[in-house]
């Protein structure tokens, strides 16, 4: 592992330094609109415009990576979403910053194409398992330490975002200045929407639930917290051990995961997390040390459904297809990540702020209904099930499924080449552009 680290760390130090900046400026933009006395509503809103902008960067990464360069993009966005996040400090005026956010996720998304393109080229295939764990650690340390930002420097001031600025403009400095050969182009895998909706419709509702529920705890636990009381000092302890949880949980998963059916866990963790996010729902106001216990609780449990919803699909889905696979997987929690803080946020507004974790129980209670594992046929269970678990990245493009060791190395590299599109030969990188790959392959029916 260590030598790992030693090949990869300039790619892992400009992924925390995404994470660092993204997680601190999510928190901040929650606190800074409390601090206003503005309406839960506008808060998960902007958590919203976030993970909207993910989901369009995806479709423009594709096309700007194939057009000007690996480098010349990532560098472009980075300058982009640093500019963005200055915006925020030259206006109040809170639809604008809904805008601003847009463009941040949308830069974002770019950037997370190019460090795991690269990640993936410059990985041996018998390595991909651990390069991808190395990135899944970047990642949650960027967003606890985002976190913890916060309890040196609690002033909601200008110079937090000069900060956040600061983290995008130091990422773009090992990406800059590498003497690595450019990652291979890219090629978009279909999605093929119908054919995973009929055959791995219980993974598909269980990453919806935690788009949703993952989704409203970025945007809008920050508020709860500061609704409870908690200092600027306090809420960024309590969401940097609630995130911190996310990581932890990871290996105890990875073991249950490998040794228990995967729709019973799916199904005993929703139970859980509607009984540990209960007392809170309930509670207009809780004691410090509970509510750190019970939100550190809450947070191993929701953490767990994507990770897990992910190796259940991949267990019932051929590798040359899972690619694929993990584009519709993202698009559905994105999906849910846009809704929940909106939805969220609404009953905040309305009913008070122990409703964010009143949500979290309707939606766990949601999947307890609807993940049924006697309803698991097997019949298109794939030979080798159940495969090995793999511990998930904090943030990601659809791009992490060619680091992740499920999928097979020939289909990595059909994703990793591009033909050559007549409209893009003027990329001065030498890279030919990407362009859609047509599936032809017909629809199963799930068991």
């Amino acid at each position: 592992m260590r030598q790992i680290w030693k090949s990869f760390r300039s790619l892992y130090f400009a992924a925390l330094m995404m994470l660092i900046g993204s997680g601190l400026l999510s928190t901040y933009l929650a606190l800074r609109l409390a601090a206003d006395q503005v309406d839960s509503l506008w808060v998960g809103a902007l958590m919203a415009a976030n993970y909207f902008g993910l989901a369009l960067g995806g479709k423009v990464g594709h096309r700007l990576i194939a057009r000007v360069g690996h480098i010349r993009a990532y560098a472009t966005c980075a300058g982009i979403v640093g500019a963005a996040v200055l915006g925020h400090g030259m206006t109040n005026y809170v639809p604008a910053w809904i805008g601003l956010r847009v463009i941040v996720g949308l830069g974002m998304m770019c950037q997370y194409m190019v460090l795991e393109s690269w990640l993936n080229e410059q990985a041996d295939a018998k390595q991909r398992g651990a390069v991808f764990s190395g990135y899944m650690i970047a990642s949650y340390l960027g967003l606890v330490l985002g976190q913890l930002i916060l309890v040196v420097h609690p002033a909601l001031g200008p110079e937090l975002l000069m900060l956040v600025a600061m983290c995008f403009a130091l990422c773009l400095v090992p990406v800059a200045m590498t003497r690595r050969i450019h990652p291979a182009p890219l090629r978009p895998a279909p999605m093929e929407p119908k054919f995973f909706i009929r055959r791995v419709p219980q993974s598909l509702s269980t990453v919806l639930g935690a788009g949703l529920i993952v989704g409203a705890f970025y945007g809008l636990a920050p508020l709860y917290a500061a609704r409870q009381g908690l200092s600027t000092e306090q809420v960024g302890l309590f969401m940097g051990c609630c995130i911190f949880a996310g990581l932890v949980v990871q290996w105890p998963l990875g073991w249950l995961s490998d040794r228990y059916d995967r729709a019973l866990l799916i199904r005993s963790i929703s139970v859980g997390l509607a009984v540990a996010a209960l007392p809170l729902a309930i509670l207009p106001s809780v004691p410090l040390e509970l509510l750190f216990a019970m939100g550190f609780i809450v947070s191993l449990l929701q953490f767990c459904l994507y990770p897990l919803a992910v190796a259940f699909s991949n267990d019932h889905v051929e590798s040359e297809r899972r690619v694929s696979l993990t584009a519709m997987l993202l698009v559905t929690y994105g999906v849910g990540a846009s809704i929940g803080p909106l939805v969220a946020g609404v009953l905040m507004k309305v009913l008070g702020a122990q409703m964010l974790y009143a949500f979290f129980v309707f939606f766990a209670l949601v999947l307890v209904w609807r993940i049924r594992p006697k309803a698991v046929t097997g019949l298109h269970q794939v030979q080798d099930a159940p495969l090995g678990h793999v511990a998930m990245p904090a943030a990601g493009s659809p791009l992490s499924a060619a680091l992740d060791p499920r999928v097979d190395e020939q289909t990595v590299q059909d994703v990793m080449q591009a033909p050559v599109a007549a409209e893009d030969t003027e990329n001065a990188e030498g890279e030919q552009p990407a362009t859609p790959e047509v599936s032809q392959a017909p629809l199963d029916k799930s068991g």
